[in-house]
Formats: structure tokens, sequence, C-alpha cells
């Protein structure tokens, strides 16, 4: 009986799956593929004309070469962001797991805030402007490494936990000190958790819409072309699906191949830990 329910639970699960990701995904493809006038009823159906690259020129040409200036500002953004969320938060995680002091409860109540308090926009913008950062690369690069501290802290302490301190004790014996402790010996140990922390990070930076809408209004990227399409091209739906279908693929490229990765490096911290 248990094994009959379970088979079912898994099988309305996957259904579930299939319509909540495969069928939107499958209706943006279609939708790309059609001429303006059928791409504007909206139908889940096959298009009777293939338009795949009319659609595909006239998004990378509209405004300029918009979409491709954009892909380079969120591939900077994002490979500058996650290299600083990776070395700080692995970094942080090392302290706070190796040396216990009076202040890590205040710490780690820090570190759980930024999980559950909501960024606060107004006060952030007035604090890039009061350091010249406002709408600047680096000032949002800045913003998405502080906000993807948290998540990347807990996920590096819980791995650093089933580190055998002895490593770092014969070390510091061998002459090695704190930073060549962990360049050297911790952080090649923490490769599984490296490269969840880099994957996911990476997908959260790059689909981001709200932080580069807020502090970095003058430099478009990826996400906010939807905006931009959408306000140009109101009903030209084949454009706009054309457009989430390209900065779609990037981020579904990286989880379908990491996704063992993913899955080893969280479920590693989590069970050893």
């Amino acid at each position: 009986m248990n094994r009959t329910y379970r088979y079912w639970a898994s099988t309305l699960g996957l259904v579930l799956t299939g319509i909540i990701f495969v069928v939107p995904f499958a209706f943006i493809v279609l939708t790309s593929l059609k001429t303006r006038q059928e791409a504007n009823l909206l139908e889940f159906s096959w298009p009777t004309e293939i338009a795949f690259v009319d659609n595909l020129v006239d998004v990378i040409q509209a405004r300029d070469l918009m979409l491709v200036i954009a892909f380079i500002n969120s591939t900077v953004l994002t490979v500058a962001s996650v290299a600083g969320i990776v070395v700080l938060s692995a970094m942080v995680a090392f302290v706070l797991q190796r040396r216990k002091t009076r202040w890590n409860p205040f710490i780690n109540f820090l570190v759980l805030s930024g999980l559950i308090i909501p960024p606060a926009v107004v006060p952030t913008i007035w604090v890039l402007q009061g350091i010249s950062l406002f709408d600047t690369m680096l000032g949002l690069i800045l913003v998405e490494v502080a906000f993807g501290l948290s998540f990347s802290i807990l996920l590096f302490r819980a791995f650093i936990s089933t580190i055998p301190r002895e490593i770092d004790e014969a070390a510091i014996i061998d002459g090695a000190g704190p930073l060549r402790v962990f360049f050297r010996i911790i952080l090649p140990l923490l490769k599984p958790v490296v490269v969840t922390v880099i994957v996911v990070q990476a997908v959260q930076v790059f689909n981001d819409f709200v932080n580069p809408l807020y502090f970095l209004p003058g430099n478009p990227t990826v996400q906010l072309t939807l905006y931009n399409f959408q306000s140009q091209f109101q009903t030209s739906y084949n454009l706009l699906f054309m457009d989430i279908l390209l900065i779609t693929i990037p981020p579904l490229v990286m989880f379908i191949f990491f996704n063992r990765q993913i899955v080893a490096g969280m479920t590693s911290g989590a069970v050893k830990g």
C-alpha cells in the first residue's frame, strides 16, 4: 500500500512539475517562432509560418543592439558578483566555524537577518549616492554581493564543520599563516559547495530584475530588456517572447550541466553537518 501510494505521489509530482515548468517554456518557444500577427493571438499552437530567424534578428538589432549591450553588462555583473560572494562568504564561514568568540551569536543573528529582513531600497540608494557609486556597475556589484552573502555563508559553514580541525592544526605547525591555511588547504576542499554557490548565485544575479532597475537605471541588463521591449513593442509578442527565450537559455544550460554538483554540494553539507 505504501509503495503504491509513493508511486502515485511521485507520478503526480512529475505531472505537476511538467505543467508548471515545461508547459510555460513550450509556450515561450512556440510564440517566439510565430509571426507578429499570429503571436498576438497568444494561442498555444504550432506556428503556421516559422519566423525564428526574422524575430531573432529584429530583437538583436532593436534599439542599437541593446540586447547585446545588456548581455555584456549582465555577464560582467554576474562574474564579478559571484566571485566576490564565493570568496567573502567562504572566508566569513571559515572564521565563524573555527573561531568561537562571544560575538558569534550576534554575527549569526546578522547573517540570518540577511535572509529574513527585506532589502531597503531607498536607504541603499542614499548610501550609494553618498559614496558616489549610484548608477555604477561597481555599486550594483556591491549590492548583489551583500544580498547573496547570507545564504552562501550558511552553505559554506555547514560544509566547513565537516572538515577536521586537525588539517588546520597540521598546516599551522608547518608554518602556514591564516590566509595560506584558508586558500591552500580549506578552499580546495570546498569544491562541491563552491560549485553550488557559483551556479545558484550566478542564476540569481543574472535573472535579477529589481536591483538593476533601482541601482543601475542608466545601463540595461538582460532582465531590463523585457521591460523595454514590452514598452516599445506593446503588441509584438513574437519579439517579446524571443527576448525571453534568449535570456532564459544561459541559466537553463547552467542548471542542466551542473545539476548533480548543486545537489551534491547542498546535501553533503546538510548530511555531514
